[in-house]
């Protein structure tokens, strides 16, 4: 549930005019001005080091919104309108006395000022060093940061050390996107609100887990910066590690933030770590080649657009993740992730154990265990495959698996 947002508000997004920006964060805001969840007078300063004007920036950010905002979703006027909040502003991050040029943007202090930064992670200390230079920076204030946070621990720890020198930790909001599609939110209902799954989530009653998000595009121009990434640092230390810990986790006391991240680090501090010498038996790397998508042609990934011939950068990657506790001894969670793959899906698959003792026709025993499929996109919802007996009276006791299905779309549709 999101509430309206009664406070007025002025929103600082540096990076606006990147990949990010455009097609993940004005189309949401985009849907909270649809929704009328934004205050009245709540505006949004855009902020990039491109020379640009804001009827410019204004115009630019139409078209990408035209672009990745759902055609049943978008309505021209209401774009304009949304616009009209938005304010563009060149900056060089790295000139502090240029973030003067904020404060006079700010006409009422009183605003409750949120700080996004859609940039490089090492950019980050910068801009919070320089906003506290400019005096932008009050208790209230809240900064939300973008993953990957650095390339490794270290660069992790200095980057979190550089936004602590200038911010409270309850300032801080470490966003992974992916966290906010309705179906991942669920899991926490689907868990934790039916006991029919509660009692049996646990290494006696599941004998797999299965978490797959795969793309069916390539970096679409991204060289740059996924180079550097590589697929485990852009999805596999974030997006995945979040969701395999929405399904380990034990109940929290309580739904706060605090709480579940709680739960969320016991599993993390669990996991068996992979050394080097597990590599083979535990882990697979991958790039993508040329071939064909949607019937066209597309390059490889050696191929791309400022490609180094030389990469060694993975596109795909799956491994085998085992968590050391009593809920979960021996259970393995396979994880996997690529582009170019042939098609979008992301989804959970929990494999139940079959029946201690089987009775029915040996031929049919691959068919005695359950699953709960839990699709994230597209198509989002669920389905609980059980075993039944085929229909017919020539049939015997012959078994056939079919699916509980809960699709969210139509069971939910007048609220959506």
């Amino acid at each position: 549930m999101v509430n309206k947002i009664n406070t007025r508000c002025d929103l600082m997004l540096f990076g606006a005019l990147g990949d990010l920006a455009q097609r993940k964060l004005f189309p949401a805001l985009y849907q909270l001005e649809r929704a009328n969840l934004l205050a009245d007078g709540s505006r949004v300063l855009a902020i990039a080091r491109t020379e640009a004007d804001t009827e410019t920036v204004r115009q630019q950010l139409f078209d990408k919104l035209k672009q990745h905002v759902k055609p049943e979703e978008f309505d021209a006027e209401l774009a304009k309108s949304f616009l009209k909040r938005v304010d563009y502003q060149i900056l060089d991050f790295n000139e502090p006395d240029a973030f003067d040029v904020l404060n006079e943007w700010r006409d009422d202090a009183n605003n409750q000022l949120i700080v996004y930064m859609a940039t490089p992670p090492p950019m980050y200390g910068v801009i919070a060093r320089n906003l506290r230079s400019a005096s932008c920076c009050t208790e209230k204030t809240r900064v939300v940061v973008e993953k990957p946070i650095g390339h490794d621990l270290e660069s992790s720890k200095v980057i979190n050390d550089e936004l602590g020198e200038v911010y409270n930790e309850n300032q801080l909001f470490r966003i992974d996107h992916y966290l906010g599609k309705e179906t991942v939110q669920n899991l926490i209902a689907l868990r934790f609100a039916n006991n029919l799954f509660a009692s049996q989530w646990d290494q006696n009653h599941i004998s797999y887990v299965e978490i797959t998000v795969a793309e069916s595009v390539g970096i679409e121009g991204r060289w740059g910066y996924f180079d550097k990434a590589g697929q485990i640092r852009d999805m596999i230390q974030n997006h995945l590690l979040q969701l395999l810990c929405l399904i380990a986790m034990d109940p929290p006391s309580d739904l706060s933030a605090d709480s579940i991240r709680d739960e969320k680090v016991k599993v993390l501090k669990a996991l068996k770590q992979i050394t080097p010498d597990m590599m083979d038996s535990y882990v697979v790397r991958g790039q993508y080649t040329a071939g064909t998508s949607n019937g066209k042609p597309v390059p490889g990934y050696l191929e791309e657009e400022g490609a180094n011939k030389g990469s060694a950068t993975e596109t795909f990657v799956a491994l085998k993740a085992e968590i050391d506790n009593w809920r979960w001894s021996g259970v393995p969670f396979y994880i996997r992730t690529g582009k170019r793959l042939p098609e979008k899906l992301s989804q959970i698959i929990i494999h139940f154990k079959p029946a201690p003792h089987y009775i029915f026709d040996p031929d049919q025993k691959h068919l005695a265990n359950n699953k709960l499929i839990i699709r994230l996109q597209p198509d989002e919802g669920m389905a609980l495959k059980i075993l039944t007996k085929d229909q017919g009276l020539d049939k015997g006791m012959r078994l056939r698996q079919g699916p509980l299905e809960l699709t969210f779309s139509e069971t939910f549709a007048t609220d959506r």
